[in-house]
């Protein structure tokens, strides 16, 4: 190619080094280019919300303008900043690679309290002007109170150094490229299965005008065809919403390791309403917007009643899911729970590298135990659930199964590789599974204790809920040993081990994908009736 390129980018910090980016990538495959910086209506007028600014492209539209115009040959969006229609006359030529599309939490060390859950204090005062994080943070945490937040994201990080807000919340992928120092703030990371991101958030694209096919051809091995499809699923869910970059919907596809597809959804009717959460897993992406913008109209049915073999708190994400939809719920625990032992030896604590929990009950029942921990014990858990229970204790767990599915082998394979050649103390239930034993490598000690015992309670009564949630095989046990299921009844089972106690009653069942509240809440929601 003769002619050198012309990049049209925005000015800020990100905008440059995202634009330099695909400037290095051009580079690598011999084509020449430079770049003109372009201010939009997003970067001019700084002291509206973004969801009051005009349309749904106020940081592309002067980008836009340009190209059709001829004075730039192409343009380097974010591409979750991109409307889901193209002007007439422009195409996406190329997507990058997915940078990781996790929130960052960023909180000021004076407002940090790890007991709570995203280890923010009570009613803090988050910085964001997205709609759609304001919505999944309230969900997880009701008390928190929102301040818009505009600016580059040096401005931002400033406005939290003097105190403005308690906490900013940003993406990560923007935080990484530009390299930011955060050491003087602490950090939560925010996964993209728990608050879900912007469609094609961490994704950059890369804009021409449709009649250049010159530079078509040459931009094809920029292109990412696996980030391609994904995100082709999260922008149609956007575009069959007609919703905009601000509206508060999330979508996340991701590639499973067997080549079939996932992918997240959360909807809110607005920033304070408490979003519902769909997940679905497909051979194929084809079909998955259409499946997931079914599920979310208006005039579906959900189940009148849910059963629990636990407590449930009408303040938890559960139980507000459940009022928000009106479902009766009948939550009671078909088990009780004795402590085996009464002490816990020290000498076998200081021996230990890490401590396993695989339950909440476990970390409840060990800390009962008034247990002194070295500071340079790490501590890990099977999921989110126990994840939020060992925060109480004032304890961040160092690894957490949750982000690798509902398989505790998976989880336990994944654990034994991190662990292998050190010492392991697992408390745990007397008589429960040995998934995570049974993983650890030969070169792995292992001290084993059970701690505590379940025992059955007797007379168990039926219920006539449409679902019915066990949360533990015990629990299984314990309700099919007085009653059967009845025609029109659904189980939900929260975990793999209490999948296998249903297995074995010969029951089917659903799986959520994490063993927590917002996984039943999202296995719950994707029922059909």
């Amino acid at each position: 190619m003769n002619r050198k390129l012309i990049i049209g980018t925005r000015g800020s910090r990100l905008a440059m080094w995202q634009a330099n980016y695909i400037k290095d990538q051009l580079a690598a495959i011999g084509v020449d280019s430079e770049l003109k910086i372009i201010k939009t209506q997003g970067d001019i007028i700084q002291h509206l919300r973004l969801d009051k600014l005009e349309g749904k492209g106020f940081f592309t539209k002067e980008l836009e303008e340009e190209l059709l115009s001829g004075q730039v040959d192409l343009a380097v969006h974010s591409h979750k900043d991109l409307p889901t229609v193209n002007p007439p006359g422009l195409i996406i030529a190329a997507v990058s690679e997915r940078e990781d599309a996790s929130e960052l939490l960023i909180i000021h060390k004076d407002c940090v309290d790890i007991k709570k859950r995203l280890s923010l204090k009570h009613n803090a005062t988050v910085g964001t002007s997205s709609n759609r994080r304001k919505a999944q943070l309230l969900s997880l945490r009701p008390d928190l109170e929102f301040t818009d937040l505009r600016g580059n994201i040096q401005t931002r990080l400033q406005k939290l150094r003097d105190e403005k807000y308690d906490a900013i919340m940003l993406a990560k992928a923007g935080v990484t490229r530009v390299d930011m120092d955060l050491s003087d703030f602490h950090l939560e990371e925010l996964r993209p299965i728990e608050i879900v991101p912007a469609p094609a958030q961490g994704v950059l694209a890369i804009q021409i005008r449709e009649n250049d096919q010159e530079l078509f051809e040459i931009l094809k091995p920029l292109n990412d065809q696996k980030v391609t499809q994904t995100i082709a699923v999260e922008r149609k869910v956007l575009n069959m919403f007609d919703a905009g970059c601000h509206a508060p919907l999330g979508c996340y596809c991701r590639e499973t390791e067997d080549g079939a597809f996932e992918s997240w959804t959360s909807i809110a009717e607005d920033n304070e309403d408490f979003p519902n959460r769909f997940y679905i897993h497909a051979p194929t992406t084809e079909g998955m917007a259409e499946k997931i913008f079914e599920k979310f109209q208006k005039d579906r049915k959900f189940p009148s009643s849910v059963f629990i073999t636990r407590d449930l708190d009408e303040n938890s994400y559960l139980g507000r899911f459940l009022s928000k939809h009106n479902i009766h719920t009948d939550a009671r625990s078909l088990i009780k729970i004795y402590p085996t032992i009464n002490k816990l030896d020290s000498f076998i604590l200081k021996r230990a590298d890490w401590i396993f929990f695989n339950s909440k009950n476990a970390i409840e029942h060990f800390f009962k135990l008034d247990p002194w921990i070295l500071k340079k014990t790490k501590i890990a858990v099977l999921g989110r659930g126990s994840e939020y229970a060992l925060r109480k204790y004032d304890r961040v767990a160092d690894f957490s199964g949750d982000n690798l599915g509902i398989k505790t082998e998976d989880i336990a394979k994944e654990f034994a590789r991190l662990v292998d050649g050190q010492s392991v103390f697992i408390p745990r239930a007397k008589d429960s599974l040995l998934s995570i034993q049974k993983a650890l490598t030969p070169n792995t000690t292992v001290i084993d204790m059970p701690i505590y015992e379940t025992v059955l309670e007797e007379n168990i009564n039926k219920t006539n809920a449409e679902v019915l949630i066990f949360t533990s095989p015990s629990n299984v046990k314990a309700y099919f040993r007085d009653n059967l299921i009845e025609p029109g009844q659904h189980i939900i089972s929260i975990g793999h081990s209490t999948a296998r106690a249903i297995e074995v009653m010969g029951l089917s069942y659903t799986l959520p994908f994490t063993p927590d509240e917002i996984g039943l809440s999202e296995a719950i929601f994707g029922l059909d009736y």
